[in-house]
């Protein structure tokens, strides 16, 4: 019997999702949510309904007990301007208050990272309550394939060697809202359309680009044994 990803995930004790592309529909905002759903369904109508399905969804997971969310976000993702500058800023103002809360953490991969074993692609897997074993769930173009048995525990096993490669806790949340107040900061001043970073000034640049080598430079002497 095919089996729903979404009742898997609300089943789930704690949902660990690697997002390298886009912040996971989990903890998306409204109009985030919005602006991605718009570029494949055309019918506005529809667009409401799967908008308005997906923060339902959202509000299950706050049910008690609340689903533990460990988020691992590619430090791309935070750059991506997904419906414009104001939208991605007030997205990750959205993640900085929605990880204070003490069942979700979510850590940033650093962009200076080279090869790393989630390269293939996004994921989820669903820990579930004993004695099931865990779920993955991968997303592709025509839906979302769930996969079990010992596949699903090296998808397991490989979202535990990303999160060694992440930022602390602490450095994420501060990375997430340093680019949100760049982007803030760059859409009063230089881009008044939200058309993307790349319309920042050249000085903006190279600053943040330089603090992110020294931050990536202290990162790994900090992992070194």
């Amino acid at each position: 019997m095919p089996i729903d990803p979404w009742w898997l995930q609300a089943k789930a004790e704690e949902l660990c999702i690697y997002a390298p592309l886009l912040v996971p529909d989990v903890v998306q905002t409204r109009d985030y949510a919005e602006t991605i759903v718009r570029q494949t369904v055309p019918d506005g109508r529809r667009v409401d309904q799967i908008v308005a399905r997906l923060v339902g969804r959202q509000q299950q997971l706050e049910d008690q007990p609340r689903t533990r969310l460990s988020v691992l976000l590619e430090e791309q993702v935070l750059h991506r301007t997904v419906g414009g500058r104001l939208v991605l800023q007030q997205q990750l103002e959205f993640l900085t208050q929605t990880v204070e809360r003490p069942h979700v953490d979510i850590r940033v991969l650093p962009a200076n990272w080279g090869w790393h074993p989630g390269l293939d692609g996004p994921f989820t897997v669903c820990k579930m309550l004993r004695p099931y074993p865990p779920v993955a769930i991968v997303e592709h173009f025509t839906g979302r394939l769930v996969i079990e048995a010992d596949d699903a525990d090296r998808y397991l096993d490989t979202f535990d060697k990303l999160k060694q490669t992440t930022l602390e806790p602490t450095r994420s949340i501060e990375l997430m809202q340093e680019t949100a107040d760049d982007l803030a900061g760059g859409r009063r001043s230089t881009n008044p359309e939200g058309q993307g970073l790349q319309r920042d000034a050249p000085d903006q640049l190279r600053r943040r680009e330089d603090g992110r080598r020294c931050r990536g430079a202290a990162d790994r002497r900090l992992r070194r044994p």
